[in-house]
């Protein structure tokens, strides 16, 4: 469990007077996840939203050493960072542990960056994946991302006579990654700060692969009241639309945080602009599907925690 009183006294390393937009779910995502590693701490960070506006030119809201790298190859780029470190760390020249991190946005990771993503993770490098989820290519528009969920608006699914947004359901990413069988994947929010920060410490404390899917709210393109962020991420949990989870070499899944109450998933809808053509009479059916889709996902998850209560060891022997 993170104590808030030992977090509170550490320095931030991503500092105030970025241009992240107001309400922008993505520095405070960095600020838990940093204030959550004790070692030292190198980041890689692909082409997006933080990248552009944390670093503008000659300026950098990064206190720690920081790489930018292009939409693909985020994870390709720390994973030559990792393999220096171990041949240094072999040859005596460096003795401290370093702490690998690599940020990126759902079109990074998700689509442009998926390759690479796919290659570090199998290749084993010792680092810890984050995908600030905003659900569309935010930087460049709010284009429609494989992340996007079904019935958002976006730009280039757009709301109008022949469709209701985006018609594809959102990719499983994090079910992707498990099947690779890396020792540690995660979802989590930032407004739900203790289970993000107990999920990043886990994850930094094996020396492997890891990846965290953060659900990152965008004012601008989901649109938001900017001091909404959070509650929004609380209604992504207790609507069952964002469940809060682990899946531990790929084989054991656990529920981290189960909603004291079941929220409807139109109390998710009603909190963004993006969803507000759903409820025109004509689209309560595809309202009612969405709900089915949200409640069936949360039962397969439930059946995946009791389907595998495992010895890990015994599954790696």
């Amino acid at each position: 469990m993170a104590n808030l009183k030992e977090l509170s006294k550490k320095e931030e390393l991503l500092t105030g007077g970025h241009r992240l937009c107001a309400g922008c779910g993505a520095p405070v995502i960095v600020r838990q996840v940093l204030h959550a590693i004790d070692n030292p701490v190198v980041v890689a960070n692909a082409t997006g939203c933080l990248e552009v506006s944390t670093t503008i030119f000659p300026y950098t809201a990064w206190k720690v050493p920081w790489i930018h790298n292009a939409f693909e190859n985020v994870a390709a780029t720390l994973s030559g960072v990792e393999t220096a470190y171990r041949l240094f760390k072999k040859k005596g020249r460096m003795k401290e542990k370093v702490t690998f991190v690599g940020f990126g946005g759902d079109g990074g990771l998700y689509d442009i960056g998926l390759q690479s993503l796919s290659g570090a993770m199998e290749r084993g490098h010792s680092m810890l994946i984050i995908c600030y989820n905003n659900q569309a290519y935010m930087n460049t528009g709010t284009q429609r991302s494989s992340a996007t969920p079904r019935g958002a608006d976006t730009t280039t699914a757009p709301v109008g006579k022949e469709t209701q947004g985006k018609q594809e359901y959102k990719k499983d990413l994090l079910g992707v990654l498990a099947a690779h069988k890396i020792p540690y994947a995660a979802t989590a929010t930032p407004a739900h700060w203790n289970d993000l920060i107990t999920k990043v410490q886990k994850a930094v404390a094996i020396d492997g692969p890891t990846f965290l899917n953060i659900l990152s709210p965008c004012p601008r393109g989901w649109p938001h009241e900017t001091d909404k962020t959070m509650d929004i991420c609380r209604l992504a949990v207790d609507t069952n639309f964002w469940p809060l989870y682990e899946v531990i070499d790929g084989v054991k899944w656990n529920i981290t945080h189960t909603p004291k109450e079941k929220k409807p998933l139109t109390e998710w809808f009603k909190s963004q602009g993006r969803f507000k053509h759903l409820f025109k009479p004509e689209n309560q059916e595809l309202i009612v599907e969405l709900q089915k889709h949200v409640d069936d996902e949360w039962a397969i998850l439930k059946k995946k925690t009791e389907c595998f209560p495992v010895n890990i060891t015994e599954v790696k022997s």
